[in-house]
């Protein structure tokens, strides 16, 4: 019987069993995942869950009984301490498997601040799974005083629910402004007056120089030399693609694990899909951190290991909640040169990014009309007039059908 093997149980590794099996793999599947809980959404760990909105039975992708019902072994609390492609077998701490085909969703980890700056102390906290946010979750009372670090949107979203909570909030961010390496000024500039309106502290363009405290943390020095009291830390300064498990067997790795269009890695039955892996697109080689490339590029690799032979295309996008504002993000801004503004309502904004006349991108702050015809464009191709869009009397939707 032909045995299909998934490392890694998140968004990507559950997408993958669930599409073999939805497409009549009829032969034995094994998904391993090393957190001890079974497959479950990220994306509101940080957000509804940490908030309370959310109970941990709500986070599950599926019920724990849909993977016996549909004859997939699921492997919860296990680590894959080995891989070797040439007999295709993995090697766990208690045992080992064969495979005729495995796929790596091993997903992507979070960067930590050194110890030697006090990253090692108690109170120290990054936001990534369900242990973190578990860690963390009894210092959101409301007067506490926490330090967030990177003004990314794992940093915003966690200052977010910090106000929310009634915590006293101080981002510091090393780069001149918040958002710099993924969005233009004009996104920055909305994020950082939406934050201060609400509260939070934000100092650009001052880094963290050392974490104080004996055991656990206690304040922090920054780089201008001033210092600052706090009862916990969150760090967001990004997350890096988990490539140790095939790095160590071999496989070429570039900006993550290298995947050909198909979901193929330089190791023969070997396939990778979601934050791990790096893949061919629009002549470059990207790497996407979302949910839904996740799910897309994982469902293309189940596909392709029944034979389909598919081509995984990307269509990126993205979101953000933070307060009453909900992001969306269509396209890649890479490359852009100028960025063209538009306003709908008080709390409406969109910025669409263009290069030379090739529309690339779109941030839309609660102008989910905005995003969706924003998106179809990008994906179909079309680069609307600037000044069409800039108007806010132009009908967007009538421009898809010009």
């Amino acid at each position: 019987m032909r045995h299909v093997i998934v490392v890694g149980a998140g968004q990507a590794g559950a997408s993958c069993v669930a599409k073999l099996r939805g497409s009549g793999f009829d032969g034995r599947i094994t998904l391993i995942g090393a957190e001890p809980v079974i497959p479950y959404q990220r994306p509101p760990l940080s957000k509804a869950y940490l908030l309370g909105d959310m109970a941990l039975e709500r986070l599950f992708l599926r019920p724990e009984s849909y993977y016996a019902e549909h004859n997939i072994e699921l492997r919860i609390g296990a680590t894959v301490r080995e891989l070797d492609p040439q007999a295709r077998r993995i090697k766990l701490d208690d045992g080992e498997l064969t495979y005729d085909d495995l796929v790596l969703t091993t997903g992507s980890i979070p960067r930590r601040l050194p110890a030697r700056i006090g990253g090692a102390l108690a109170g120290v906290h990054v936001v990534r799974g369900l242990a973190d946010v578990d860690a963390m979750a009894p210092n959101f009372v409301p007067g506490a005083k926490v330090l967030i670090v990177g003004g990314g949107y794992i940093g915003l979203e966690a200052a977010a629910v910090a106000r929310k909570l009634g915590l006293e909030v101080t981002l510091v961010e090393m780069a001149d402004r918040i958002l710099q390496r993924i969005a233009a000024p004009q996104t920055s500039d909305y994020f950082r007056d939406l934050h201060r309106r609400h509260g939070v502290t934000i100092r650009e363009g001052v880094g963290l120089e050392h974490l104080l405290g004996e055991t656990a943390v206690t304040g922090a020095r920054l780089s201008d030399g001033s210092e600052i009291a706090t009862d916990f830390v969150i760090v967001g300064v990004g997350i890096e693609p988990n490539v140790a498990l095939a790095e160590a067997a071999g496989i070429t790795i570039d900006n993550g694990i290298a995947v050909d269009a198909q979901g193929r890695t330089s190791a023969e039955h070997i396939w990778a899909a979601g934050d791990c892996a790096s893949f061919p697109y629009h002549g470059a080689r990207i790497r996407l951190e979302s949910v839904p490339n996740a799910i897309d590029q994982a469902e293309c690799v189940a596909e392709n290991i029944m034979g389909v032979g598919k081509d995984y295309i990307a269509k990126p996008w993205f979101w953000s909640d933070q307060y009453d504002v909900k992001l969306q993000i269509a396209g890649l801004n890479t490359g852009y040169d100028r960025v063209i503004t538009r306003r709908s309502a008080a709390e409406s904004a969109a910025f669409w990014y263009y290069r030379g006349d090739r529309l690339l991108a779109v941030d839309a702050m609660n102008d989910p009309r905005g995003f969706m015809i924003g998106k179809r464009m990008i994906e179909g191709g079309k680069s609307p007039d600037p000044a069409l869009i800039e108007n806010p009397e132009t009908d967007l939707k009538a421009m898809l059908k010009a």
